[in-house]
């Protein structure tokens, strides 16, 4: 196991400096700062929805690509956005949208040796539905937030590979070194801070709810009942599912039904894990290599 023992003066250095590679990232688009503020219980109307997306001809094709596909299957085409935000409603579509937009956000980012960009928004997205699954199955405080606690749980990551880039080189190293240790653990040895908190870090500079930015800080060390249990199971389920984060991530033992019906799922169990086979089958068609 690793023995960690943090200096709270690298902590301090590391945050800092990942911090501020954020600020180099371009701005949000219109459409993704006000689907970011319906987190947030800001009136945002269909109407304008459209006209953003309509404004933006990628994120206006995947939109009716996605309403035409089997997930939504209607008779006739929809060939009109207003049309098709109408249908998907304004959950299904921020979770949509929100997932497309962030993931156009970080391209054109260098990745270091051996991370894979396209399987690290796979697993964000299938987190996001398991997530958002799991807590419409639950009655616990502001459920609407579990998909995007979901989706950007690991978004901290990121920032260390590409701002921390020769630490995070050795967090990797550490951790396929020792099997016991976990890469939380990894990386508070090396860099003295975990991805868990410097995405609780990102999320509050995005101005997200707090219960969201509570959520994914706390999702490796979860209390039961809360929000952040819901996306630390979550994570575990679609590992289990053979969704890792990375193709070096080691997965959890066990499988998804049983991960499932630990939480106390139970006689859901089934109808979750059918849910999110479904709608994930259609979502990862938007986020391949």
């Amino acid at each position: 196991m690793v023995t960690v023992s943090i200096d709270p003066s690298m902590s301090v250095k590391n945050r800092t400096q990942a911090l501020a590679r954020l600020s180099s990232l371009p701005p949000f688009s219109p459409v993704l700062n006000k689907l970011m503020a319906s987190l947030a219980d800001e009136d945002v109307s269909f109407l304008e929805l459209g006209d953003l997306i309509e404004k933006d001809p990628v994120l206006a094709g995947n939109v009716l690509r996605l309403v035409n596909s089997a997930l939504y299957a209607r008779r006739g085409t929809v060939n009109s956005v207003r049309h098709a935000v109408s249908i998907l409603g304004l959950a299904k579509l921020r979770n949509a949208v929100l997932s497309m937009s962030l993931g156009r956000l970080w391209s054109g980012q260098k990745w270091p040796p051996g991370w894979m960009q396209s399987q690290f928004n796979l697993h964000g997205v299938a987190s996001g539905i398991m997530a958002d699954l799991m807590a419409g199955e639950t009655t616990m405080e502001y459920p609407e937030g579990a998909f995007a606690a979901g989706l950007l749980q690991n978004v901290g990551m990121l920032l260390e590979a590409v701002a921390l880039a020769d630490d995070f080189k050795v967090v990797l190293g550490l951790y396929a070194a020792t099997p016991g240790a976990s890469l939380v653990q990894c990386e508070r040895e090396v860099m003295g801070l975990d991805h868990a908190e410097l995405s609780a870090e990102i999320l509050n500079q995005w101005n997200l709810p707090k219960p969201i930015q509570v959520a994914v800080g706390e999702h490796h060390r979860p209390s039961p009942g809360r929000l952040g249990a819901v996306v630390a199971g979550a994570d575990e389920v679609v590992q289990m599912l053979g969704v890792p984060m990375q193709p070096w991530h080691r997965a959890p033992e066990g499988t998804a039904q049983e991960k499932l019906e630990s939480l106390g799922f139970g006689c859901q169990t089934p109808k979750i894990l059918e849910s999110f086979q479904a709608e994930y089958d259609v979502l990862k068609g938007f986020f391949g290599s």
